[in-house]
């Protein structure tokens, strides 16, 4: 059995112990766009790749620097190389989360040259939960919160094609 997957790119790629080198935007985009958010419980498909370009996009309409928009784009970039799990089973596995920041903080310096600030990261986990809360309202009728974040731009909930996402992504992540 070997300690390495094969990415869409053909890189026979280590995600316990990453090289940052070897981490390919097209790659994050591809494995973003055929993953759908809430473990595929939505009533359609809504990817991954289209929660980080909502997310994104809310933090270009809160006036945020380039470094939190491209973060913002490339916060669950992890999941192109661990697949997801949902937050309740999350929490209680401990070495995946450990595995999980270290594939992150990888992606981050990839394309940041660093880890984002404790300031940017709270910019970031902010808008992420606030776009979670919107696809939750808009797919499931389920208010997640008490009061509604305030939400800055008006995200897009329509299924789309995965090129059209893969695209859409490598072209955000080039602005």
């Amino acid at each position: 059995m070997s300690s390495y997957i094969t990415t869409s790119s053909k890189i026979h790629f280590t995600p316990v112990s990453p090289d940052p080198e070897q981490i390919v935007i097209r790659d994050i985009a591809h494995a973003l766009s055929l993953m759908t958010r809430a473990n595929g419980h939505f009533p359609e498909f809504y990817s991954v790749g289209q929660h980080s370009i909502a997310c994104a996009r809310e933090a270009i309409a809160r006036n945020y620097s380039s470094r939190v928009v491209l973060a913002c784009l490339l916060h669950d970039g992890s999941e192109a190389y661990l697949s997801d799990i949902t937050r309740p089973v999350k929490g209680e596995l401990s070495e995946y989360r450990r595995i999980e920041k270290n594939m992150q903080d990888a992606i981050y310096v990839r394309f940041l040259g660093q880890i984002p600030s404790d300031e940017e990261m709270s910019q970031i986990t902010d808008i992420d939960n606030a776009c979670l809360y919107y696809e939750f309202d808009h797919y499931m009728g389920e208010k997640l919160q008490k009061k509604p974040p305030k939400l800055y731009s008006a995200p897009i909930f329509e299924q789309k094609t995965f090129s059209e996402i893969e695209e859409k992504y490598i072209l955000f992540s080039q602005s």
